[in-house]
């Protein structure tokens, strides 16, 4: 039973049959938490077919209503919002079908399909928290997607090439002496990323050298022996020399496994990779047919560019005076072929952080003008920087918080608290470290998805690890809670039909607010994905939970006499633990069993 349809058409008949006037848009939304009811009509827009006051139409409307609808048991009227009182059977009627779905909270497959680009780092250094909130986001942005009906093709686009990366190679090179990761003992991409950090280490000291010889800044940045080799390895790249391509399959190999491992344990997957050195080619024909069409310009130095003043914004180069590519060149090559690729993609959603709005701007922009009407179906889904409170988890080289560091203090964190809250005593080493894991990240992706995304947040590892308030391991606790009642009920032999639900004839107060929450799931979910926002899972999520547990503070379950209620009850906490581990499985969190 869809209780919001059937309440509008119930509306629909009271203004027909009080006023003689149909209309088809009601204003139609939650209750304030202050006043009686679960949903409120706004009369204002129907004063002009009442001919009456907003406080009269909402007064003769729910008179109406409470007459004739066999829905509405009751109703309060705050100026002109009209706040409905939900019949107690009604209530029991659409438990009774929601407990019956056992696909409740996953819509059928509506023949669409989408892409979701997400985390697309470059090869020349590790994952850090900026990466997280965008691997957690793109990844639950995809499954929620799922969850409403579409195919989901989840992507990325690995930059493997380009100046950043020949830069790493050049400080490997000169400094390296043959260093490898099994040498080290360093994970592949930390490795590579120092020789990211030892170049700039080098590079600034050989533009200071070559300034204080009487060098102006801006050639000294160009004549920096350093800079010339990384440049020098670049052009050999792309002219495919056999040693620079052999160096860089390696490298980039290297990296390749350390992100392997990262991703693991992030828990998150992609079901194609796109490679920028697969991409680059595509795009630069792409921009030389441009320029053949008079879409792009040529200047005198040989650089290709876009004119994009007349759309409000400005020139941008598309390829360098030396022919080489920029991240504007493949980002058009790769949109061509992912659409080539999957033709019945709806859209491609990229996520990357607010930083690069320009640049998605002038990509959906060239890609209109290249004549790709898909071009207006590419959305970018910016989100805002992380920051972290002054002092706390500062990476090895003390200027970004790396991710692996970050996961690993997350979950060491988990099991302090855990073992100083004496909740594993009974558990192996192995069910503790499950544990930990389970708690540590829920923790950290909890935290960094219940905020807006294109909002700039502040994670606080210590609030988020907590047991009590907005957290992850607060909903996992009361996932466990629910669990171990269901397992009391299972070993008393207490079983549940949807029909029992039926029979049902009151409710208190708590246990309708609960019902309300749990009937409201298939609408957040849409809401969720239309909006490209996993904060409005997380946070019904919690409230679901905060729900509960004053459900379960204020109702005896097993001390109730009544079987139906005891029943009730029953298939109550386990609708809401479904609702609640299907809620967080989105968002990339698992819920134990035993906490």
């Amino acid at each position: 039973m869809n209780l919001d349809n059937q309440l509008r058409i119930e509306i629909q008949k009271a203004i027909r049959a009080l006023f003689n006037q149909s209309v088809e848009q009601l204003q139609l939304q939650p209750t304030n938490a202050e006043f009686e009811g679960s949903h409120t009509l706004v009369c204002f827009p129907l004063t002009r077919i009442s001919k009456l006051k907003p406080e009269e139409t909402a007064n003769a409307i729910g008179n109406y209503l409470v007459e004739h609808s066999g829905i509405v048991s009751r109703f309060n009227v705050v100026k002109g919002f009209l706040n409905l009182v939900i019949a107690d059977k009604v209530w029991a009627e659409v438990f009774a079908s929601i407990y019956a779905n056992k696909n409740y909270g996953s819509l059928p497959d509506n023949g669409k399909e989408i892409m979701i680009e997400y985390s697309s780092p470059n090869t020349n250094k590790p994952l850090h928290l900026g990466h997280l909130r965008n691997n957690f986001l793109g990844y639950s942005v995809a499954e929620l997607y799922k969850a409403v009906g579409y195919t989901v093709h989840k992507v990325q686009i690995i930059n493997d090439r380009g100046i950043h990366i020949c830069k790493s190679m050049a400080a490997w090179k000169l400094f390296g002496n043959g260093e490898t990761p099994e040498s080290s003992g360093l994970k592949g991409d930390k490795l590579v990323g120092k020789y990211y950090v030892e170049f700039d280490k080098h590079y600034k000291a050989q533009v200071k050298e070559l300034e204080e010889q009487g060098v102006s800044k801006e050639e000294a940045e160009k004549q920096a022996p350093v800079m010339k080799l990384a440049v020098d390895m670049l052009q050999k790249w792309e002219a495919k020399d056999a040693e620079i391509v052999q160096l860089w399959k390696t490298m980039n190999g290297w990296v390749y496994n350390g992100f392997d491992v990262t991703y693991k344990r992030m828990g998150v997957d992609f079901d194609k990779l796109y490679y920028e050195s697969d991409t680059y080619l595509l795009g630069k024909d792409e921009v030389l047919k441009g320029v053949e069409k008079g879409i792009f310009f040529k200047k005198d130095d040989g650089s290709v560019w876009v004119d994009l003043t007349a759309d409000g914004l400005d020139q941008k180069v598309l390829l360098r005076a030396d022919g080489t590519s920029v991240y504007m060149t493949q980002d058009i090559g790769t949109a061509i072929l992912r659409f080539r690729d999957f033709p019945k993609i709806e859209g491609q959603i990229y996520t990357v952080g607010n930083e690069q709005e320009y640049h998605f701007k002038v990509l959906f922009l060239i890609l209109g003008k290249l004549g790709y009407e898909w071009a207006k179906q590419c959305y970018h889904l910016s989100y805002g920087m992380v920051d972290l409170p002054s002092g706390k988890m500062k990476s090895r080289e003390g200027t970004v918080v790396d991710a692996d560091d970050l996961m690993q203090e997350m979950v060491d964190a988990a099991r302090q608290q855990t073992e100083a809250l004496g909740k594993v005593d009974e558990m192996s080493a192995e069910e503790i470290d499950a544990l930990a894991e389970m708690i540590g990240l829920s923790a950290l992706k909890f935290f960094l998805l219940k905020v807006d995304p294109k909002k700039r947040m502040m994670f606080d590892p210590n609030e988020s690890i907590q047991l009590q308030g907005h957290t992850g391991p607060f909903i996992q606790y009361t996932h466990a809670r629910i669990k171990a009642i269901l397992r009391k009920a299972a070993s008393m032999n207490i079983t549940v039909s949807a029909d029992d639900l039926k029979a049902i004839a009151s409710l208190e107060p708590v246990e309708r607010e609960a019902l309300y929450l749990l009937s409201t799931f298939e609408a957040k979910l849409k809401e969720a994905a239309k909006e490209y926002s996993p904060a409005v899972i997380a946070n019904y999520a919690y409230d679901l939970a905060k729900q509960y547990n004053q459900f379960y503070q204020n109702i005896p379950i097993f001390n109730e006499a009544d079987q139906a209620k005891l029943r009730f009850r029953i298939a109550l906490s386990e609708s809401i633990a479904t609702a609640i581990k299907k809620s967080m499985r989105m968002l990339g969190i698992d819920v134990p069993e035993r906490m």
